[in-house]
């Protein structure tokens, strides 16, 4: 079973390249992020304050949720286009700390891998934390500026303010209790920010197909 654990913050390519790779390889892709803003956008669609730990956490344990490449669907609502919006965006780091939350959301990333025989997921702990045996850790990363002029091509803003978010989350991102954003010491770093996504991938899925029989990849 190929598992593939993409990491890294807000910006770094995560999810266009972690889908260009499931293509390839034929697997199915996970943004685990997804899944948060998820949680997100049914507490703040019920009114539920996002600091009240147990609430939040009841309604990931409750949830229905279908994710595939393209759409997430929480509750028989389809959340596809709001989880990006503005409001999930600035709240769901606070969500994103939840232990409660975190401990369930794993498990149902694990369930999903082991029913889809493998997958190439994404997110913020999936090397570290959900897969630390996956087949190969990637952790993917871009300069500041780049990040923010990736997230201004894509939902416009103003580069400077875009930016000192970004530089906030990633400080909640690292420095959270549970699962914080790092980099461990098996993974492969990868820069996107001066690359072009087939070449990327291209990089990754050699890794793979050079995997040697102790599990070890040479970059």
């Amino acid at each position: 079973m190929i598992i593939v654990a993409i990491d890294g913050p807000a910006g770094a390519g995560k999810s266009t390249i972690a889908k260009a790779l499931a293509e390839k390889l034929n697997l199915r892709y996970l943004d685990t992020g997804a899944m948060y803003r998820a949680v997100t956008f049914a507490a703040l669609t019920r009114n539920v304050q996002l600091h009240d730990e147990s609430a939040v956490a009841e309604i990931a344990r409750r949830s229905v949720l279908m994710i595939d490449d393209d759409s997430i669907v929480i509750d028989g609502v389809d959340a596809t286009a709001a989880i990006r919006g503005a409001e999930v965006t600035r709240s769901v780091s606070v969500v994103a700390t939840n232990s409660l939350v975190r401990t369930e959301l794993r498990n149902r990333q694990r369930q999903w891998v082991s029913e889809h025989g493998g997958g190439v997921v994404e997110g913020r702990d999936i090397g570290s934390v959900v897969f630390p045996d996956a087949t190969l850790k990637v952790y993917l990363t871009a300069s500041p500026i780049v990040r923010a002029r990736r997230r201004v091509a894509q939902s416009g803003g103003d580069v400077q303010q875009i930016a000192a978010e970004i530089a906030e989350r990633d400080q909640r991102d690292s420095s959270r209790s549970d699962s914080p954003l790092m980099k461990t010491v098996d993974s492969i770093t990868v820069d996107t920010s001066d690359r072009a996504i087939e070449d990327v991938v291209a990089q990754l899925k050699q890794l793979i197909a050079d995997n040697s029989a102790n599990g070890e990849f040479v970059a």
